[in-house]
This record gives C-alpha cells, sequence and structure tokens, in this order.
C-alpha cells in the first residue's frame, strides 16, 4: 500500500513489542486456567445440543455437575470420555442421560486416561471436520458468488423475531448491503447459558442460538444468488458465552463474528480473567473456521473525547492484533475497528478524522478494517445526521477501509426502519461510486495537520503501550485506561467460572486448533 502519510515504522515497532510483552504475560493466565463456557464450547464441539425438562442445556447441565464435584480442572472432555468407555454410549446419548438424572458423571469409575483421550479424539476430530468442511463451503460460494468491493457495506437488522429480520436483511440485499449483522437481544451478553432454536421475542434485538444462524444463513444463501454476490453473516461471539457462539457460529457458516479481547470487560462488567480465556479459544475457533472478528475499540470514543483519546483506539488495536495472533488468527481475519466520533463543531474535526483513519489503513495494511459510523453526537435532526453519515462515508473510501458500517439518519430517535436503512444504503452507493478511486489521487501535505495529527496519535500510543508493559493489562484495565472505565481484576459477572486446570487437564480441541492453525508457543 502506498503511503499518504509518512509512518514512523521504529514506533510501530515499538508498538507491537510492546503488545506482545502484554499480551504474553495474559498468555501466562490462559495457559493456566479454563472456563465453565470453554468447558461448555468442547461439549458442543463434540456434537452435544438439546436441553432438559427445565430447559437448561445439556451442556451447561453436565459442565456444572462437574465442577460442583471439584473436578472440572480435568476438562469436561476427559469426563466425557470416561463416561463414554465406561457406558460404551455416545456423547449425545450420554448427555441426554445425565439430563434425566440418571447417573452423574463424577460417580462412574475412572477409566485408563490413554483410552479414554483415544475416544474422545475420534470424536473431536469429527467435530474439527465439521468446521473445516463448512469453511470449505464458504470459500466455494464465494468463488461462485464474489462479494462487492471494498468497503463492504454493513448494515444491522433488530427487530427482536428471527422472521422479520429475514424480511429486513433481504430488503437490506436488494438495496446493495454487503453484510448483515443481527443484533442481539439486550443483556445476552450477560446469560451464562445459549437458548435454544428459533426466537420471536428479543428485546432490542434477536438472540443468538444456532437455529437462528441457520435461519438467517440460509435467508442470506438465497438472497445472494438473487443478488448475484455472495453476502456476508454477522452475530456476536461477546459475553459470558463468547467461545460457545463462535462454535455455533463456526458449524453455521457465519463470515464475521464481533470478538473483541477487552469490550465484554470494560462495557459489559464481565470479569476480565474470565474474559481473556475465553476470547483466546473463541478466536482459535473462528480462525479455524475461517471467520473474520471485529473489535470494539469504536466503543471507546462513546466514552471518551475522540480527540484526546484517539491514541487509546490504536494501543488497543495493537493488543488485540497480538492477542489474535496467538490465537492462531491471520491479519487478513482481524476486522480492527475505530469510528468517526470527532466533534462535527470542532473545527478541521475532519481533518483529524481522516488521519485517524489513514494511520490506521497504514499499520494495518491486510486487515480488513471496521470503521464505525457516527453516533454520539447525532441527534434528532435527520438531515443533519444524513450529511454527517455522508462525510463519514466518504472518510470511509478516501481511507481504503474494509468495512463500512453504515450509519442511521434516525439513530437518535428509533431503531431504524427499512425505509431508513435504504436511504443510508443509497447514500454509501453514491458516494463510494463517485469516489471509488479518490484514494489512488490523494497525497497529504507533509507537515500540514493530516501529518502532525498522526504522528502524535502514534507516539502517544506507544508511550501507553510501554507503560502498560510495566503494570500489565489488567491493572492498566482496572487503572481505568481504556474508555476511561474501571474494572477490578476479582469484580465483575462470571469470576465464578474462572477453574484451575488440574495437572492432566485435557482439552482435544486446544491441542487440535494449535495443529491445524500451526500455532507454536
Amino acid at each position: 500500500m502506498e503511503e499518504k502519510i509518512r509512518i514512523s515504522w521504529d514506533v510501530v515497532d515499538r508498538c507491537r513489542q510492546a503488545a506482545r510483552s502484554i499480551t504474553d504475560d495474559i498468555m501466562v493466565h490462559i495457559h493456566e486456567n479454563t472456563t465453565t463456557t470453554v468447558e461448555r464450547t468442547v461439549l458442543r464441539l463434540m456434537g452435544i445440543e438439546g436441553s432438559d425438562e427445565q430447559g437448561i442445556p445439556l451442556a451447561n447441565v453436565m459442565v456444572e455437575q462437574i465442577n460442583n464435584s471439584g473436578l472440572l480442572g480435568d476438562g469436561v472432555a476427559f469426563w466425557l470420555g470416561n463416561a463414554m468407555q465406561a457406558t460404551d454410549e455416545g456423547p449425545q446419548k450420554i448427555a441426554e442421560q445425565v439430563g434425566r438424572g440418571e447417573f452423574a458423571l463424577p460417580d462412574l469409575p475412572r477409566q485408563e486416561p490413554a483410552i479414554v483421550r483415544q475416544k474422545v479424539a475420534e470424536v473431536a476430530e469429527r467435530g474439527l471436520e465439521r468446521i473445516k468442511k463448512k469453511r470449505a463451503e464458504r470459500e466455494s460460494l464465494m468463488k461462485e458468488l464474489p462479494p462487492g468491493p471494498q468497503p463492504w457495506l454493513y448494515v444491522i437488522v433488530a427487530t427482536g423475531n428471527i422472521y422479520e429480520d429475514v424480511k429486513q436483511a433481504r430488503a437490506a440485499v436488494e438495496k446493495g448491503a454487503d453484510i448483515i449483522a443481527v443484533i442481539r437481544s439486550t443483556a445476552q451478553s450477560l446469560l451464562d447459558y445459549v437458548p435454544y432454536g428459533p426466537t420471536t421475542e428479543g428485546f432490542g434485538g434477536t438472540y443468538a442460538t444456532q437455529e437462528n444462524f441457520r435461519i438467517m444463513r440460509e435467508a442470506l444463501d438465497d438472497g445472494g444468488r438473487e443478488a448475484g454476490r455472495y453476502i456476508q453473516l454477522v452475530n456476536y461471539s461477546s459475553g459470558l458465552c463468547m467461545p460457545e457462539i463462535a462454535a455455533m457460529g463456526a458449524v453455521e457458516r457465519l463470515d464475521m463474528m464481533l470478538n473483541d479481547s477487552m469490550y465484554g470487560i470494560l462495557f459489559r462488567d464481565i470479569n476480565m480473567k474470565r474474559t481473556f480465556i475465553d476470547q483466546h479459544f473463541s478466536r482459535m475457533i473462528n480462525a479455524v473456521a475461517g471467520i473474520t472478528i471485529n473489535t470494539g475499540e469504536d466503543n471507546y470514543l462513546t466514552t471518551t473525547d475522540a480527540l484526546d483519546e484517539a491514541h487509546t483506539v490504536l494501543a488497543s488495536q495493537f493488543i488485540n492484533e497480538s492477542l489474535g495472533f496467538k490465537s492462531g488468527l491471520k491479519t487478513q481475519q482481524m476486522g480492527l475497528g475505530h469510528a468517526f466520533e470527532i466533534d462535527p463543531d470542532l473545527e478541521d474535526g475532519f481533518l483529524f478524522e481522516i488521519a485517524q483513519a489513514q494511520l490506521i489503513r497504514q499499520i494495518f495494511p491486510h486487515a480488513p478494517i471496521k470503521y464505525m459510523p457516527p453516533t454520539k453526537y447525532i441527534t434528532g435532526d435527520i438531515f443533519r445526521a444524513h450529511l454527517i453519515n455522508g462525510m463519514f462515508n466518504l472518510a470511509g473510501v478516501m481511507t481504503g477501509q474494509g468495512i463500512q458500517l453504515l450509519g442511521m439518519l434516525t439513530e437518535a430517535i428509533h431503531t431504524p426502519f427499512v425505509q431508513d436503512r435504504a436511504l443510508s444504503i443509497e447514500n454509501a452507493r453514491y458516494i463510494f461510486n463517485n469516489a471509488r478511486d479518490l484514494q489512488d489521487e490523494i497525497m497529504f501535505v507533509p507537515y500540514g495537520r493530516i501529518q502532525q495529527r498522526a504522528d502524535e496519535v502514534l507516539l502517544k500510543a506507544a508511550s501507553m503501550l510501554e507503560s502498560i508493559t510495566e503494570k500489565g493489562l489488567m491493572q492498566a484495565i482496572e487503572d481505568g485506561m481504556f474508555a476511561n472505565i474501571s474494572r477490578p481484576q476479582e469484580g465483575g459477572k462470571g469470576l465464578d467460572g474462572l477453574v484451575k486446570k488440574g495437572e492432566e487437564y485435557y482439552n482435544p480441541f486446544s491441542d487440535m486448533f494449535k495443529e491445524e492453525l500451526s500455532i507454536h508457543e
């Protein structure tokens, strides 16, 4: 990529070196512990589905049973394999028997560990092959129906009813949308289980369930064939069930997942010690499945000032990148996030925004950068909002962003109607078409405002990252260094789901994913 602004690559190297040091420290914690969510995900990947008579997912029933016995440090895979060897039944049959209360997993006599592991590994291999098959399907469809040119037009649907979501999504595809994100029901990220089946009663969004994923994937495949291009589907691999939702997305062929390393900690008050473990395993699943993650740095600018805190966005992107590499993600799978949130009344604010967008684009040239629309300063004036969104679209195309989440002119009034979404798509398509090659025609003044702003943001990011290496990322979060939000290391939701690994801990997928992704530690 041709440099439009000069980048101090020695400073970038400082940032990446600091980020590696920061994330090396986090990886020590990840390797020493597991979580109830990771263990439930192992069961899901091994094909266990369904709920008991009370509607509790069988994966939850089994993990809770083992955890209450103080044995989860062995890994749920060991106890499932132990039951398979003892009963000569398959995983789903065992899960159903446990759900009916016919026996408890810890009560079965321990079998020979080597035999148990062999039995489990055979089932896990089938789970891995299922994910790889879905990835191959996506790649084949993308060759048959190539996606549209970047920036891809990304729009959301959020009716609460999956069947209504399908109607709105199909309408958006007809107008030109490239990516459909199904917003989750309010507070689903705080549920420590994943609902089953199709849902029609979400509030502010639609529940993320495997059946809902399947329904929307099928609808977008049909819509994509009619439109002549592959339509990408997005959901949210975040919250207390982060890796479980990644597993669901992998087997239902989702294309993108919101999957940030710190979002749940900062904005949902989920315990950081649990979150870092969950994000690592969820990203390994996404990496194997060929899913692109989207990070959430744009949210920092909703609680802080974009002019003063832009460097925190860049610092977080370096951390997300480093954690992504440690999970096996490729650069092309990292939709690093940022946002157009400069105060519109600020003189030369557009120049500052271009500096930030261009800086990020050049530092991460192969990542499909996700650019978020203005929300903080959007009011009930729909005409002003539409104009600001137009400026955002212009910034996106002239700096070569990869994923453009479209702003809605009614952002501050209500959940967008179909016609609001159509107007936003028309706005973006007009600007993207008329300025498609503008980025190739632009050079910036060597010592101008844009260059000076980019230099300032990069230097501040390096200083911030180097200060974090001294105290550690968890302490930095506790000190409120990101988004001006402080979270305690021993606080937040879900800490009781943190489990110390035993000496014989076994997770077959972790080992297989490392081999598949060539992760060397």
